[in-house]
């Protein structure tokens, strides 16, 4: 039975990690950063070359499919470069996780091998201004294939009394943003850690991508987006599946239902009754859910400095 993690580090991944070192150079940047593969690596040699031209502290390449290419291969010509190959199936958020518990970056980078990434990516007054402020994330301006602006700012909404979050084009530098799409972006490592990291008991990509930025919020982070950097995917658009399902629950549970008094988050346990109706899971499964959420915001409960309806009301006004 699957209850939620408390800490970063609770759930662990069989892999094999292969190679990489950390750039100790005067010159290296206090930023590292991972890539999401999830294709053959004759598509990306010149990646691995243009991200070691950076000079981040740490090249970590998380391999989504080992079979697509000989690992111990690439490895040999990239010995700076750190392969994690999960040996079971791990979803973005565990992946990420897994990365980040190799590095110890101040901040991480967070990027895909979908994306175009050339030479000169991170240059070091760019990693400088990006981390100055310290805050969780920030998010890049993001173009399609057609180098076509895409809606990669997330604003919260309202629908018939019901949250939602709408997407906005709007581009300034220092906007907020709910989430950043597709989990690409710098992080604050150990921001990070504090928050528990992705919830690896939420296996859809975008509930989990939403779970994590939205406790960010509610426990007192920010999520900016900065138009000093940019990026353009080489391939489709990823499709957000915003499905109502188990993991949409487990989201909505320990996100959307918290209240914040006294300088505390708590669930009500009269809450109970109105989502067992509402849950469409059956009165046992969401008994187990409601206990399950319950518990971990007890545990986590001064880590609250807002709710829901405090984050909506304050969204538009200065931080």
């Amino acid at each position: 039975m699957n209850t939620i993690p408390l800490t970063f580090d609770e759930h662990q991944i069989n892999r094999t990690v292969i190679g990489g070192r950390k750039n100790t150079s005067k010159d290296a940047l206090n930023i590292s950063v991972i890539l999401l593969n999830s294709s053959g690596i004759h598509f990306k040699v010149h990646v691995f070359e243009n991200l070691l031209a950076c000079n981040f502290e740490h090249v970590v390449s998380v391999e989504n499919n080992a079979e697509n290419f000989s690992i111990e291969d690439v490895a040999k010509k990239f010995p700076a470069v750190k392969f994690i190959i999960p040996l079971e199936k791990a979803s973005d958020g565990e992946m990420i996780n897994l990365a980040m518990s190799e590095i110890d970056s101040e901040y991480v980078l967070v990027i895909r091998d979908s994306l175009y990434i050339p030479s000169g990516v991170m240059l070091p007054h760019l990693a400088e201004r990006l981390t100055a402020e310290g805050i969780y994330c920030v998010v890049p301006r993001l173009l399609d294939k057609n180098k076509n602006g895409i809606n990669s700012i997330f604003v919260p909404g309202a629908e018939k009394s019901h949250f939602v979050i709408d997407s906005s084009s709007i581009i300034n530098d220092g906007i907020k943003t709910i989430y950043p799409f597709d989990f690409i972006g710098p992080y604050n490592r150990k921001k990070v850690i504090g928050l528990g990291g992705f919830d690896w008991t939420i296996k859809s990509s975008y509930w989990q991508n939403l779970d994590l930025a939205m406790r960010a919020w509610l426990w007192g982070e920010h999520t900016h987006l900065t138009t000093m950097f940019t990026f353009s995917y080489i391939e489709d658009l990823p499709v957000e599946d915003r499905t109502v399902n188990m993991d949409y629950l487990r989201y909505y549970l320990k996100n959307e239902v918290p209240r914040y008094k006294n300088d505390k988050g708590y669930i009500s346990r009269s809450f109970f009754l109105k989502f067992s109706k509402r849950s469409s899971c059956g009165y046992i499964q969401a008994r187990r859910l409601f206990k399950n959420a319950k518990e971990w915001v007890e545990k986590n409960q001064y880590n609250f400095k807002m709710d829901l309806p405090i984050f909506i009301q304050g969204w538009n006004k200065h931080d």
